[in-house]
């Protein structure tokens, strides 16, 4: 008995011993990621305000946008199927969770057997007795009730380890909905601003048409007194058709920019509230940056990458787990009997009890290779972090940088369009009086349309890097 005992232990052990030499085979290595940001952004001052903890609504003060933005929020679809994922997420923590618990079973069953007389169950069971002078039923019935349990016993955390996993990224994927959200918000306010650039547009080209109009009425004046001929009428005729020309383009652009719209929100086309006049008067405050260490925390999709790194490295350690040895329990308690009068005597009780410790040993090019998956994915997280850090500086120096030209741009611009508006009267003017030849009256009025209209564009560009910075800053995802 005592060599028996002996004879066990030893085999304990030696199991014991090579799972450990097993797992030496596999040694973890994980790649840390550089997070070393420069102290400043280029050209900043390097304040710590920061315009990305702003509520998206005080950022943005126009009530109908916030007002397209709410319902995008709402119903915008693939923020909703966001949100689904993420409770697909939260119930996988709830499995993996359960995975590494025993797990009890209560149940009951029922049978009936009648071996042949002449096998060997039918003679056995004809030639004995359940009791004296009472022979076996038949057919013999089987009557159960009872609970077994099974149990992993987690030595090496593999099991919790893959839960922690879990719950690392469904927190990765709350994440990405933040990030999905501030791209959504960054989207929207860029289609209304476009569609309001819009509405400016068609202004300026009625507003060239009505004075494009009276050139023509007077080219035809001067053609009657002899000052001007036929050519210079089909001139202005021309360009007063192109300009008109123009327009449809435009309403092309504008439908679709609409149609954008509604789709971002969720919605079929209704009328988009707008006050499209005050355009040009938008103020841009002074937009601070921050410094570059802050995008670590205001930007959802360095946090998710973060969390991603944070899973990939227990699944490392889950995997490794695999060359261990593995602990199973197994127990059962119940009554089983051939009558259900029988059911509940304590001759009835039946109960087992097991344990198993087993290790891989031959054949173990699956788990190296799940080890070997496991690592790669580990680095290649890392790269994966390190280039959505570099893409998020490298996104808010560009974002800057357009603010800063683009407001310079308009400045620049607007005195153009003044002074061209002012020469567009002069030429007129001295058209009528036959002082100035109608190409110069064209290509004035010509330079000065295309001045307008490039001055609203430039309007556009400049809302829009307000609109980019703020998302490239992390802006959009806060509750306040």
């Amino acid at each position: 008995m005592n060599r028996n005992k002996y004879s066990l232990w030893k085999k304990v052990i030696f199991l014991i011993l090579l799972g450990t030499w097993g797992c030496k085979s596999a040694q973890v290595n994980f790649k840390e990621a550089n997070t070393k940001l420069p102290e400043e952004f280029i050209s900043a001052q390097g304040d710590t305000s920061n315009v990305a903890a702003v509520d998206w609504k005080s950022y943005f003060e126009d009530p109908y946008l916030i007002a397209l933005i709410d319902t995008a929020l709402l119903h915008n679809q693939e923020l909703n199927i966001v949100l689904q994922e993420i409770e697909i997420g939260k119930n996988e923590v709830l499995e993996k969770k359960g995975e590494y618990q025993p797990f009890v079973n209560l149940g009951v069953g029922t049978g009936a057997e009648k071996p042949g007389r002449f096998t060997r169950d039918g003679a056995v069971e004809h030639n004995l007795e359940i009791k004296e002078g009472k022979e076996f039923p038949e057919p013999l019935g089987d009557f159960v009730l009872g609970a077994s349990a099974s149990w992993e016993v987690d030595i090496w955390r593999k099991l919790r380890n893959a839960k922690d996993a879990a719950q690392l990224r469904y927190l990765a994927k709350t994440e990405g909905k933040n990030f999905l959200q501030t791209q959504l918000i960054g989207e929207i306010a860029t289609s209304y601003y476009e569609l309001m650039a819009l509405d400016n547009l068609l202004d300026i080209i009625n507003q060239n048409l009505a004075i494009q109009e009276d050139a023509l009425e007077k080219a035809r004046q001067l053609k009657e007194y002899a000052k001007a001929n036929q050519l210079a009428v089909n001139r202005f005729e021309a360009q007063l058709l192109n300009t008109r020309n123009q327009q449809y383009a435009i309403r092309q652009r504008m439908m679709e920019t609409e149609n954008r719209l509604y789709f971002l929100t969720g919605a079929y086309p209704t009328a988009i509230p707008r006050h499209s006049e005050n355009m040009m008067q938008i103020k841009l405050d002074s937009l601070q940056a921050g410094i570059p260490s802050q995008l670590l925390e205001n930007r959802p999709d360095i946090r998710q990458a973060e969390l991603e790194i944070a899973a990939a490295k227990l699944d490392v350690k889950s995997a490794k787990a695999n060359f261990y040895p593995q602990l199973d329990l197994r127990a059962g308690i119940g009554y089983q009997a051939f009558n259900p009068a029988y059911l509940f005597n304590p001759e009835s009780l039946i109960f087992n009890a097991a344990g198993d410790l087993m290790a891989p040993l031959i054949n173990r090019k699956a788990i190296q290779a799940q080890f070997n998956m496991a690592s790669a994915q580990q680095i290649q997280s890392v790269f994966a972090y390190e280039q959505t850090i570099l893409n998020a500086y490298t996104d808010v120096i560009n974002q800057m940088a357009k603010l800063e030209n683009f407001t310079n741009s308009f400045d620049t611009k607007s005195r153009e369009v003044e002074v061209l508006r002012q020469s567009v009267e002069v030429a007129n003017s001295l058209f009528q009086f036959a002082k100035a030849d109608y190409v110069e009256v064209l290509l004035t009025q010509e330079e000065a349309l295309d001045a307008e209209m490039e001055l609203v564009e430039i309007k556009l560009s400049q809302l829009q890097a307000k609109v980019e910075l703020y998302r490239a800053l992390g802006g959009g995802w806060q509750i306040n």
